[in-house]
């Protein structure tokens, strides 16, 4: 029974990672896969399945994208886990999303590679977050989360590319959080100067522990 209460129009870190730590991303192709299935799961309408959606027509898809279960507002796929910033906008819209996600992209993924079972962790991560300053700040960990694990080259996808590069199609609302600075290089030194700050804690957290330990 999960503890915390999903509330419309709350932001929420949702994370999770592949079981006994298990890559969950093998190929290019399956980051590519897992981003679609983030955009084309995120409606209150029942799709089946990305194959029979692809035959839909594109108006229908097109309303389809507008009734959301939730505001994207920021991500990071790393090779076993992944991190999501989310705003509910609909009852029980972050559950219902993360189950149509966790199950099309299993479903996909088992297929591929000709396996059998659970490819998550259990249930999904949540943490609650419970003012703006914590919003911006947890922003910063999730858009750059790929420097912490030290990922290089196209070993991840960062919504960060989002935030400062003209690209066709976007998840994310990223005006939420932009529109709180005067312009995007404002956010860009924040949350670098943010995540330096999160790394020097967990490395002083790291040290504590091995001091305690001795």
């Amino acid at each position: 029974m999960r503890k915390i209460k999903f509330v419309n129009g709350e932001f929420y870190h949702i994370f999770n990672r592949g079981v006994d730590k298990r890559p969950i991303f093998e190929r290019q192709q399956d980051f590519d896969r897992f981003l679609q299935s983030m955009d084309e799961f995120n409606t209150t309408q029942s799709i089946g399945s990305i194959y029979e959606n692809s035959f839909l027509k594109p108006d229908v898809k097109l309303r389809r994208r507008k009734a959301k279960l939730v505001n994207i507002i920021c991500y990071c796929l790393n090779i076993n886990h992944y991190h999501f910033v989310l705003e509910q906008l609909v009852d029980c819209g972050i559950s219902k999303y993360m189950k149509s996600l966790g199950g099309g992209f299993t479903k996909y993924f088992n297929g591929r590679y000709k396996r059998n079972g659970v490819l998550f962790q259990g249930q999904f991560k949540a943490k609650h977050i419970s003012s703006n300053e914590y919003l911006l700040h947890v922003s910063a960990y999730v858009n750059l989360n790929n420097l912490v694990h030290k990922h290089k080259g196209n070993l991840f996808r960062s919504s960060w590319r989002e935030y400062f590069n003209k690209i066709g199609k976007t998840l994310c609302k990223s005006q939420i959080l932009l529109d709180q600075y005067k312009n995007r290089n404002e956010y860009r030194n924040f949350a670098i100067s943010s995540l330096k700050d999160i790394l020097a804690r967990k490395e002083l957290s790291k040290e504590l522990e091995q001091l305690l330990m001795e």
